[in-house]
């Protein structure tokens, strides 16, 4: 939604490629977009910018673009998980390239709106043209990522870290650091909405002082107290047992281990994520969350 908006306000010939039927087609045909089925929409695309789950790439591209590409055709991604696996292995008389903005698609169209945007990755992993480079930074420019910054980089790069960031930092990680942190509270007799507060409500504002001023910069801005404290403590928290365990996981998105599992996962229905989803929905973090964000 939010790329297939920027490229065209920039002036990109923008055509959107869906199921027919599908949620998205109403949407992108009130948008004002040309919409047509996946396959015919490859057919008549130079630029194929495949921008659906992760899980569903591999089928929709051998179902309807593999067939309709041509030489000189740039097949190009947001996240580089099925060339990196080989999920998806494309001609070698097209462009593959990667343009990924390091944002979710709401702020991605919120900076463009602003006459800014957030920054982004590029990569080329097959270039037949020789101008697969200018490609994806060209798609870049039409999101407003060139007016934040533009970094360049590999789809093994681009792949492996990001698996990682979620896994072990950004998701996986503060999930649990703030649910075991939650119940620790809770079960030591503490009222749940304090100790949503302080283990859930607060770390958007350290969060934020983090990305504003960096680590040290957010010590600078909490109390003497919270400092020490934090200093003192946090090691202890996260260990070198810790550290050990992001290693294996590492280990594991670069052997494709994680990948392997995560497809099958897929292709069986996401039964074991379907369980953690129905167990964490009903957490008291969540009871309480929901709660305290309808007051305030």
């Amino acid at each position: 939604h939010a790329q297939s908006l920027n490229m065209r306000d920039s002036g990109l010939n923008v055509i959107c490629g869906l199921r027919e039927g599908g949620p998205s087609w109403k949407k992108a045909k009130e948008a004002g977009f040309e919409v047509y089925p996946m396959g015919e929409a490859a057919k008549k695309a130079d630029v194929i910018h495949i921008l659906i789950p992760d899980e569903c790439q591999s089928d929709c591209y051998y179902d309807n673009i593999h067939d309709n590409l041509e030489e000189g055709n740039s097949l190009a991604f947001s996240h580089g998980f099925n060339i990196r696996f080989k999920t998806i292995v494309p001609p070698e008389n097209v462009d593959v390239i990667m343009m990924a903005p390091k944002g979710p698609g709401a702020i991605v169209r919120r900076e463009y709106e602003n006459g800014f945007g957030v920054p982004a990755l590029v990569a080329v992993n097959q270039d037949h043209t020789g101008e697969a480079k200018k490609k994806a930074l060209a798609m870049a420019k039409a999101n407003g990522a060139t007016r934040a910054g533009v970094l360049e980089t590999t789809f093994p790069e681009e792949t492996e870290t990001d698996l990682f960031g979620e896994q072990v930092d950004l998701c996986g990680g503060c999930a649990e650091l703030i649910t075991s942190s939650f119940e620790t509270l809770v079960e030591a007799g503490y009222q749940p909405e304090i100790a949503y507060f302080e283990c859930l409500h607060e770390l958007k504002l350290i969060v934020d002082l983090i990305y504003k001023q960096g680590i040290e910069g957010m010590w600078r801005n909490v109390s003497n107290t919270a400092e020490y404290g934090g200093r003192t403590r946090g090691n202890r928290i996260v260990t070198p047992d810790s550290k050990k365990a992001m290693k294996e996981i590492l280990k594991e998105i670069q052997t494709g281990a994680f990948a392997e599992e995560f497809v099958l996962e897929s292709k069986n229905g996401m039964p074991n994520l379907n369980k953690l989803r129905e167990k964490g929905k009903n957490h008291q973090v969540e009871e309480i969350g929901e709660k305290l964000r309808e007051i305030g």
